[in-house]
């Protein structure tokens, strides 16, 4: 019996400590383990995984490309290899593609409602603070001299829908590890 408990024991701490981390595959650009980590309370937020993926493309490797109509973004990496994202785009009359480049990065930016979305809903706030409740989530990559970011959110529930007014959402871990990777000047791809 005491056997059996204990065996029961190990095999329940292996199955919670599972649905706490996941370990995907290896980076090749950082050589290191690419973790997801996923709250089990927030499991249904995190249905679109961070994952490596075979990727053919033309694009250099260090390019973010975006496939709106897919709801991902891509990180292009070496060997036709990318880190894949799930994102939030822009909803129907909302949405855009070109090309852009990241010409500022910020963590936890504020955030102040354009003239357009304030038009539109008087009810927001005219400025709100970083931080946590904050619709910008915990980073930003601002794309040329436009309106659009590539963002966290504080809405992780949207991740994989089409309801910005124009920026690509990303689940704030996502962005977070995309933050590290894109530096200024990274060339961004946004297709539909």
């Amino acid at each position: 019996m005491t056997r059996f408990f204990n065996l029961a024991l190990i095999a329940g701490v292996c199955l919670s400590a599972s649905a706490t981390v996941a370990v995907a595959e290896i980076d090749p650009l950082t050589r290191q383990p690419l973790i997801q980590y996923v709250d089990p309370a927030k499991a249904q937020a995190t249905a679109i995984p961070r994952e490596i993926v075979s990727y053919s493309t033309n694009q250099r490797p260090g390019t973010i490309v975006i496939n709106t109509a897919e709801r991902r973004l891509y990180y292009v990496l070496p060997d036709g290899k990318a880190v894949r994202y799930g994102v939030g785009v822009g909803r129907p009359g909302f949405d855009w593609a070109g090309v852009q480049t990241v010409s500022r990065k910020t963590e936890w930016p504020t955030w102040t409602p354009p003239a357009q979305m304030l038009k539109r809903r008087p009810d927001l706030p005219r400025f709100m603070p970083g931080g946590p409740e904050n619709p910008m989530g915990a980073r930003a990559l601002y794309l040329g001299s436009t309106l659009y970011r590539i963002h966290g959110s504080n809405e992780p529930e949207t991740i994989g829908q089409a309801v910005s007014s124009g920026c690509i959402r990303m689940l704030n871990d996502d962005v977070i590890d995309l933050y590290e990777r894109a530096k200024v000047g990274t060339r961004v791809v946004v297709a539909r």
